[in-house]
């Protein structure tokens, strides 16, 4: 098992693109259910944050001999912590919680030391500022793990210093409501021009990235971008829901960063 993230210094709040790539050795014993563990520790071994996963494809379609690679894109968490930080993990059976023996060096408990990069200050990002049709953020915390977003109404709009460079938009979002009238695309526009049209998943929080000329950002000091819903829905006026939720809802927004 091997891991590389796409570069070696990474603010807090920014997202990392990290690979993973595991050669399935001739004589291995069925991996069918196992799952990925992935935990990033400071430099005194303490735990800061989990990437816990389902690989692509998932291990029952492993087979022996067989070179597995994908790339999940993983936002770091904001927590008072700067400098030196490892990525160890495995896999596991989620069953037992038992661990799978692999060829790399063993920490002592079926853990691998797999990378290392730097955690920089949430300054280096670019400063985005939330302004008109969002909903408050809302936040739910299960163990060591913190989840925040905020619902956008119909449309929402989020202003930011223009960098006069290429950039990417990286968004991560979903909506996880089964009404007919919920949001299944968003636009992405600036001033009237929409700069891409992005699919909106209900099972999960799935990760978009749209890159932004310089040109488009054209030569102002600020730069808006509005984020406009196919369609909204009111969970209160769904009569199956059991909701009492009277908010005009358009998308869910986990991350929204400026690269």
């Amino acid at each position: 098992m091997t891991v590389s993230l796409s570069r070696p210094r990474v603010a807090l709040g920014s997202p990392v693109d990290i690979t993973y790539r595991f050669t399935v050795a001739a004589d291995a014993p069925d991996l069918a259910g196992r799952k990925v563990f992935v935990h990033v520790l400071d430099a005194n071994e303490e735990l800061l944050f989990t990437d816990d996963h389902d690989p692509t494809p998932l291990t029952a379609e492993w087979k022996p001999g067989q070179t597995i690679e994908y790339t999940r894109t993983v936002f770091i968490p904001r927590f008072p912590y700067l400098g030196a930080a490892q990525v160890v993990g495995g896999l596991y059976d989620p069953g037992n919680g038992a661990r799978e023996v692999l060829s790399n060096s063993d920490r002592g408990d079926h853990s691998y030391a797999l990378a290392a990069f730097e955690l920089a200050p949430q300054s280096e990002n670019v400063f985005l500022v939330y302004r008109d049709g969002w909903h408050p953020a809302e936040v739910v915390t299960e163990g060591e793990q913190r989840t925040e977003w905020q619902w956008t109404r119909k449309e929402a709009t989020m202003g930011f210093r223009n960098p006069r460079r290429d950039v990417t938009l990286v968004l991560q979002v979903d909506n996880p409501n089964r009404a007919a009238s919920a949001a299944r695309a968003l636009e992405v526009r600036l001033g009237d021009q929409v700069i891409a049209t992005i699919a909106v998943a209900r099972s999960s929080p799935t990760v978009h990235k749209v890159s932004i000329s310089a040109a488009q950002l054209g030569q102002a000091e600020m730069v808006e971008l509005r984020f406009v819903a196919d369609q909204t829905v009111v969970p209160a006026a769904d009569p199956g829901s059991g909701s009492s939720d009277a908010r005009d809802l358009g998308v869910r927004v986990f991350h929204a960063f400026i690269q």
